[in-house]
């Protein structure tokens, strides 16, 4: 499904807006121009979700395959947790571009890391980059588990 992406500027802000069909809802993501540029790294200042909008809070996803196995290779973990993170939007009938918010945690997080973030993030979402918080912890559920990202999304 593709989508127009409008970008407006209003009052020093850039706003995108993501035109919705009719039984989709619409996400204005916002990056005001007098704040850093998040959008190469992966994601966007601030997402509005449409009045009324249902909301759909989607758990951590971690980096385990089908059978609950766990890559000791943080990139692997991290792209596998993306492909459960899609598993869960296709279980609730919602796509990427409806995606509002992303909070992801990472075990011992150094800047080597953000490249293989940034570069799954924009492969999943494209120009339409959610909201995203990144917390760094000392260690997640499993002892193996280096990545885990949860995800707030707007459902129609």
């Amino acid at each position: 499904m593709s989508r127009a992406i409008t970008h407006l500027l209003i009052g020093g802000l850039i706003i995108m807006t993501t035109a919705a069909t009719a039984n989709e809802r619409e996400l204005t993501i916002v990056n005001p121009r007098t704040l850093y540029d998040p959008s190469p790294n992966g994601y966007s200042t601030a997402v509005i979700t449409p009045r009324g909008a249902r909301l759909a809070y989607i758990s951590g996803q971690g980096g385990q395959d089908s059978t609950g196995a766990l890559s000791p290779d943080f990139a692997v973990q991290v792209t596998q947790a993306y492909a459960n993170l899609r598993a869960a939007l296709d279980g609730i009938g919602a796509k990427p571009d409806q995606v509002a918010k992303l909070t992801v945690f990472v075990v011992d997080h150094d800047m080597s890391k953000l490249e293989v973030l940034t570069r799954n993030v924009k492969e999943m979402f494209g120009e339409t980059l959610p909201a995203q918080t990144l917390v760094p912890v000392p260690k997640l559920a499993i002892d193996p588990m280096l990545f885990e990202v949860e995800a707030v999304v707007v459902l129609d």
